[in-house]
């Protein structure tokens, strides 16, 4: 069995031909700096908002059931 290397993960992954990419650089004054970046694929974007869907759809029932004033 061939020994297989453990350590950190590259900095960069291999490309996807669909990749999103955005960097955003924030300052406050002369001190604060913040420097974020994000990639997104099309299908990671599809698959988040399901997940997102499955979790706040079901919190509507509840509200709308408030809203009209029954009980769930």
């Amino acid at each position: 069995m061939p020994a297989v290397e453990s350590g950190p993960a590259p900095d960069t992954a291999a490309p996807h031909p669909e990749e999103m990419k955005a960097t955003v650089d924030l300052r406050l004054g002369a001190s604060v700096s913040i420097k974020a970046t994000a990639r997104a694929t099309p299908a990671g974007l599809i698959a988040a908002a399901l997940l997102a869907s499955a979790v706040l759809v079901p919190l509507a029932w509840p509200a709308r059931a408030r809203a009209r004033g029954r009980s769930f």
